[in-house]
């Protein structure tokens, strides 16, 4: 391992065969679209399953980012407003994308082009941005995510 881990308030998933990160501000709807990607990802017979939410480890592995979670908080999503759920957990994954959640989707139109997400000392992600209001979030991720990777893994 190159440098050390953080705990950044965040939460992480797998979609497929990439690692997701989803940012943004607390009470901003992260685990809500995380969680609404999973259940997507997994109607169209994808993998997929929660790394941690709330509390995200990210570490550097020679050039990969790799989220991991916090033991006690393993399995478990926080739906605003709903409660506590458990939900198909792994220990760790290496993060491909970072998303951005946004409040309002009028905040700004149009993003800036290959925005990138810094995590201090650490490392970058590239960054798209998604509303956290869309109905469909996975198909907003997938849209962009073949631009960023070159394939869609759902």
């Amino acid at each position: 391992m190159n440098g050390g881990t953080l705990n950044i308030h965040a939460t992480a998933v797998v979609l497929g065969t990439r690692g997701i990160l989803f940012t943004g501000p607390s009470g901003s709807g992260k685990s809500m679209l995380a969680f609404a990607c999973i259940a997507a990802a997994r109607r169209q017979g994808a993998f997929a399953a929660l790394v941690a939410d709330d509390q995200v480890f990210v570490s550097r592995h020679g050039e990969q980012l790799v989220a991991s979670r916090p033991d006690p908080i393993a399995e478990l999503i926080e739906l605003r407003g709903s409660g506590i759920a458990k939900v198909e957990s792994i220990a760790a994954a290496v993060l491909d994308l970072a998303v951005a959640v946004i409040p309002h989707p009028e905040s700004e139109r149009l993003p800036p082009e290959n925005e990138r997400f810094s995590i201090a000392g650490i490392g970058e992600l590239p960054l798209i941005r998604i509303w956290q209001g869309t109905p469909d979030p996975l198909a907003v991720l997938a849209a962009f995510a073949s631009d960023l990777h070159g394939e869609i893994p759902f």
